[in-house]
C-alpha cells in the first residue's frame, strides 16, 4: 500500500485550491456597490451632456413659427403735424392701419382710417378703407402654407427622433463603460487570485526542494510563473484604475469609499428570433420611420417649388369710404373687386429649384432604398455576432469545468511522478486564460447587445426621454 507524504499532499491541496479560485472574491475589499442603474441614474442626472441633449428638445416647438408666415395682428399708427410757411397754421395728418393674415387659408383683411389735412385750404380729408385679397393660383386658399407646415412638421419629427437617439447613443455609451469598469474589476480578480496560488505552489515546491522531492529547475519554473503572473497583475490594476478614473468621472464621485461593481450579466440563452425582430423593427422603428418622413419631406418639397411657379394671382374685394373732417362727414362710399396678377415670365431660377428638388427626392428614394437593404445585412451580421459570443459563452464554462477536473488529476499525478512539472503549470495556466475568454466573451456579448437594442431603437424610448427631464 501506497503513502502520501504530508509536503506532497500540501502541493495536492495547492492545486486543487486552484481549480476554484478564479470564481472567488479574493484581492476585491470591501467597498460601495454601485449597479448599472444607479450608475446610470447618477449620470444622468450630473452629466451636462445629457443636459444639452434635452436642451435641443426645447427649441422645436419653436420651429413652425420661424417657418410659417407670421399670424400676427399688426396694428400701425402714425400721427404727425404739418407746418405751412406761407401761412399761419398748422394741421394733424393721422394714418391708423390694422391687418391680419390667415396662413393656412392665404387670406389678408386689412382696415385703414386716415385723416389728411389740404394743402392748399384750411380742411381736412379723411378715408376709411376696409380690404380682403385672397390667392387663387400660387398658395391657392394656404395651399403652400399647409405644404410648408407639412414640411417643418416632418423635419420637426425628425429632428425630436434624431435627440431620442443621441440619448440612446449617449447611454449606450455609458453602459460600455460600465461593462469594461465590471470587465477589469473581475479580470483584476482573477490575476489576483493567479497570482496568490502561484505564490502557494511555488512555497510548497520550495519545500519538496528541501525534502530534494523537487529539483531547482522546478522552482525556478514556478518562480519565472509567479513572475510572470505579477506582471499581469501590474497590467490588470493599472486597467482597473483606468476604468474606475471614468466611472467617477462620469457620477463625478469624490466619495472615500473604494467603488465596486455588481454583475451586468445576465445572458438570454434563447436565441434572438432575427426575422420576427427585424419585421417589428421595419414596422415601428424611429431608424425607419425617419427614412420614410425623409421621402415624404422631399416629395412635398417638390410640390412646395411647384406652386412657386405659378403666377400670383388674387382676388380682390375692397371697401373705400371718403369724407371731410375728422369724423368723415359728407363721406362718399365705394366698393370694389378686382384682380391682381403677376407673372414671372421664364422664371430661370424658380423651375432650377423645382427640377433640383426632383433630384433630390429621387436621390433621396435611392438612397433609403440602399440604406434598407444595408440596415437588415448590418443587423443579420451582428445577430451572428451574438450568436457567436453566447455560444462561446456556453463552451467557456464546458471548458472550465474540464480545465479544474485535469488540474485536479495533473496535480495528483504531479505528487506521485506521473506527469513533469510543465504538465502542472499548463494545466494551472489553461483555468486562467478559461476564466478570461469566458468574462471577454459575456463582455463582448453585452456591448453587442447594447449595440443591437440601440440600433433596433429599443434602449430608450421618446416618452421615457421625456420623463427624465
Amino acid at each position: 500500500m501506497k503513502k502520501t507524504p504530508f509536503k506532497i499532499t500540501a502541493v495536492l491541496a495547492a492545486g486543487l485550491m486552484w481549480a476554484g479560485a478564479s470564481a472567488g472574491d479574493s484581492g476585491a475589499g470591501p467597498g460601495k456597490t454601485l449597479t448599472m442603474d444607479d450608475f446610470i441614474k447618477t449620470t444622468v442626472a450630473k452629466d451636462s451632456s445629457f443636459e444639452e441633449i434635452l436642451t435641443g428638445r426645447l427649441a422645436l416647438k419653436y420651429s413652425k413659427d420661424l417657418a410659417l408666415p407670421a399670424k400676427d395682428l399688426i396694428l400701425s399708427i402714425k400721427s404727425q403735424n404739418e407746418f405751412y410757411l406761407n401761412q399761419d397754421r398748422s394741421d394733424p395728418r393721422i394714418a391708423v392701419s390694422l391687418s391680419k393674415l390667415f396662413p393656412y387659408s392665404g387670406s389678408e383683411v386689412s382696415a385703414e382710417y386716415s385723416a389728411t389735412p389740404y394743402s392748399g385750404a384750411e380742411g381736412v380729408s379723411s378715408l376709411i378703407a376696409l380690404y380682403f385679397s385672397q390667392p387663387i393660383a400660387q398658395n391657392a386658399f394656404g395651399k403652400a402654407t399647409l405644404l410648408q407646415d407639412r414640411i417643418t412638421g416632418a423635419e420637426t419629427e425628425i429632428a425630436g427622433y434624431q435627440i431620442t437617439e443621441a440619448y440612446e447613443d449617449y447611454l449606450a455609451s455609458a453602459m460600455v463603460v460600465y461593462y469594461n469598469w465590471y470587465s477589469a474589476f473581475e479580470n483584476l480578480k482573477i490575476g489576483n487570485s493567479s497570482y496568490e496560488q502561484s505564490l502557494k505552489l511555488l512555497e510548497n515546491i520550495q519545500k519538496r526542494q528541501k525534502s530534494n522531492i523537487a529539483l531547482p529547475i522546478d522552482v525556478n519554473k514556478i518562480r519565472i510563473q509567479v513572475l510572470g503572473k505579477k506582471e499581469n497583475l501590474i497590467t490588470l490594476e493599472k486597467e482597473y484604475d483606468a476604468t474606475l478614473n471614468l466611472i467617477k468621472q462620469a457620477i463625478r464621485y469624490e466619495g472615500e469609499a473604494l467603488l465596486e461593481p455588481a454583475s451586468p450579466f445576465k445572458i438570454n440563452k434563447a436565441a434572438i428570433a432575427f426575422e420576427k425582430e427585424y419585421r417589428k423593427f421595419a414596422d415601428s422603428s424611429r431608424t425607419y420611420e425617419i427614412l420614410k418622413l425623409l421621402e415624404k419631406t422631399s416629395s412635398l418639397n417638390v410640390d412646395k417649388y411647384a406652386d412657386n411657379l405659378l403666377p400670383s394671382t388674387n382676388l380682390l374685394f375692397g371697401l373705400k369710404i371718403n369724407g371731410d373732417d375728422f369724423g368723415v362727414k359728407g363721406s362718399d362710399s365705394d366698393l370694389y373687386a378686382g384682380v391682381s396678377l403677376k407673372w414671372l415670365f421664364s422664371d430661370q431660377a424658380g423651375r432650377a429649384r423645382h427640377e433640383l428638388a426632383r433630384i433630390s427626392d429621387k436621390t433621396t428614394r435611392l438612397s433609403n432604398a440602399s440604406k434598407y437593404a444595408r440596415l437588415k445585412t448590418d443587423l443579420k451580421n451582428l445577430f451572428l455576432r451574438i450568436e457567436r459570443e453566447r455560444e462561446l459563452i456556453e463552451t467557456s464554462d464546458e471548458k472550465i469545468d474540464l480545465s479544474r477536473l485535469i488540474l485536479a488529476d495533473e496535480t495528483v499525478n504531479y505528487s506521485y511522478g506521473k506527469v513533469s512539472l510543465n504538465d502542472l503549470i499548463t494545466a494551472v495556466n489553461r483555468i486562467d486564460d478559461n476564466n478570461f475568454n469566458k468574462l471577454n466573451h459575456l463582455v463582448r456579448y453585452k456591448v453587442l447587445m447594447t449595440e443591437w437594442l440601440r440600433i433596433t431603437d429599443q434602449l430608450v424610448s421618446a416618452k421615457e426621454l421625456k420623463k427624465k427631464k
